[in-house]
């Protein structure tokens, strides 16, 4: 952590596990109504946000079968919170022939669950949230999920453009094969800075954050394990350690 940011350089750069997800769902809807790809009907286009390094993670989609990325990256947009985030990926969304935008209901490390909602809001199109199963009809250019809920399931649906958020149970992700690793490399990767939005600086980025990390401790050491040896009174401890935790 420096300066209330997290040190993003000190870790590998990896596509966000529940995004992962979204992926699959995508190419999974491409390849029921007639597949992706060069002159197939329908095409899934990658887009993310983030330091030059980004077009690694967006690399990973592509090996996965993704037809083309683009990559929003500049120095303006270090820092940026859930509002500014959502603002420039919508200006991005917003300039694309999109009918669906397919999120990981969440990220890994801040765990909000508020971009897809922010990403509806700003583009005016509806949201379908924490789907457990996606339908698509491309003639009516409508999408039903059912939706994963305290209570049980619901279904709903809207017309397009939408934007759906997958849990992690709708599917399983593909590994990328040796051969859509190979066409990743011969894939489009467009890489855009902020002036290619038309957003002002200010409104993203630290300046443009309505939060601020006021502190942040290293998380604690784990702690030893406690050892019962049984001398005929293991399971009179291991009750005693349930109770005090209050597992019973």
């Amino acid at each position: 952590m420096e300066g209330g940011r997290l040190d993003r350089l000190s870790v590998d750069s990896v596509l966000n596990d529940l995004d992962e997800y979204a992926v699959e769902e995508a190419l999974r809807i491409a390849e029921a109504h007639g597949g992706n790809g060069a002159g197939a009907p329908h095409s899934v286009t990658v887009i993310s946000m983030g330091p030059e390094r980004t077009v690694d993670v967006a690399r990973k989609a592509l090996s996965m079968g993704a037809d083309s990325a683009i990559i929003i990256t500049d120095d303006a947009l270090a820092g940026s919170d859930a509002l500014g985030t959502s603002k420039v990926l919508a200006a991005l969304i917003a300039k694309g022939d999109f009918d669906l935008v397919i999120c990981g209901t969440e990220s890994t490390d801040a765990r909000m669950s508020v971009i897809p909602a922010m990403i509806a809001m700003r583009l005016g199109w509806a949201q379908l949230t924490f789907a457990g199963s996606v339908t698509v009809d491309p003639v009516a250019k409508s999408a039903v999920i059912a939706r994963m809920t305290e209570s049980g399931v619901e279904k709903m649906s809207a017309s397009f453009p939408a934007v759906i958020s997958v849990v992690e149970k709708i599917n399983e992700p593909r590994y990328p094969s040796f051969k859509g690793i190979m066409a990743a490399k011969k894939k489009l990767m467009e890489v855009q800075t902020l002036a290619s939005t038309g957003i002002d600086a200010n409104l993203v980025g630290t300046a443009g954050s309505k939060s601020t990390v006021i502190d942040a401790v290293p998380r604690p050491p784990r702690a030893a394990g406690i050892k019962v040896v049984d001398e005929g009174n293991a399971g009179t401890e291991l009750v005693n350690f349930l109770v005090e935790k209050k597992l019973i």
